[in-house]
């Protein structure tokens, strides 16, 4: 499993994304490849479908069911949807759902995984 933390520099929702992802991965005894992707420039973020920062897809499928269909793609700062509120971060459960829809095969196939699409294997772009 690949999951992908997308941000931009001097967001201050990335490094307690990065720790959230890992602490869901032990809770849930998976073992994944976690990328920190930094998406440098607006147009990166429209070619990648950056949704914002901190973004969080789980073998490029987005950890939010709601955004997967989402157009709207830029610099910008993420919130998602936790308890009728808007937070900076994904709750524990929507990541551990999104991890088990992902071993299931049940996940809805989405944007590709951003390093795939661009076509490198760099994690800065």
């Amino acid at each position: 499993m690949k999951i992908e933390v997308l941000y931009f520099d001097g967001c201050p929702n990335h490094k307690p994304a990065v720790e959230r992802v890992r602490q869901v991965l032990a809770e849930e005894g998976l073992s994944a490849e976690v990328l920190e992707v930094n998406v440098s420039e607006p147009s990166i973020a429209q070619k990648v479908g950056f949704l914002g920062s901190p973004s969080i897809r789980v073998n490029g499928l987005d950890v939010e069911p709601e955004a997967r269909r989402e157009r709207a793609c830029g610099m910008m700062c993420r919130t998602y949807a936790v308890n009728g509120r808007r937070e900076g971060l994904p709750s524990h459960e929507m990541l551990r759902q999104a991890m088990r829809e992902e071993n299931s095969g049940k996940a809805w196939r989405g944007k590709a995984d951003v390093v795939g699409e661009l076509g490198t294997d760099r994690a800065h772009f």
